[in-house]
């Protein structure tokens, strides 16, 4: 079993498979860059990470890394064909969040004060509710759903 905890990337190929394979992850493609492509479903939530120390490219399917301590997205995949969950987290900032969500955007239950560094579009709704926020976040976000953050 690899148990990350540095605070770097891993980027030699025999790390990444043994870290994808240990957190059960399944049709994946390790591409040349060292980014990973997965051809279904992303599920790392509750691992007690407080980073994804592996980049994701695309994830066809939804990505969830909820209920960890994660204080970045870093790592998150660029596209997500499904629903993207981080919520119970530690985050502060979306920055590191996929740019395309294809299905809803769940970003709840952390200590976001704005929703800079969120996606450039979401398929459905974007739930960011019990956050820090005093007013409506300013989001530059398309959402094809609604924006709910009471």
């Amino acid at each position: 079993m690899v148990n990350y905890s540095g605070n770097n990337m891993l980027t030699k190929y025999k790390d990444i498979k043994a870290w994808l394979d240990t957190m059960n992850i399944k049709n994946y493609t390790i591409n040349d860059t060292g980014t990973v492509t997965v051809d279904g479903n992303v599920d790392i939530r509750d691992k007690q990470l407080t980073k994804i120390p592996v980049q994701f490219r695309i994830v066809y399917g939804y990505f969830n890394c909820s209920y960890n301590s994660l204080e970045s997205l870093e790592g998150s995949p660029r596209e997500v064909g499904g629903n993207f969950h981080c919520w119970h987290n530690s985050l502060t900032s979306l920055d590191g969040s996929p740019q395309n969500v294809g299905g809803n955007f769940y970003c709840g239950f952390n200590s976001l004060k704005s929703l800079e560094g969120s996606p450039r579009e979401v398929g459905g709704s974007f739930y960011c509710w019990d956050n820090s926020f005093k007013t409506i976040p300013k989001c530059d976000t398309i959402i094809n759903g609604e924006l709910l953050w009471k």
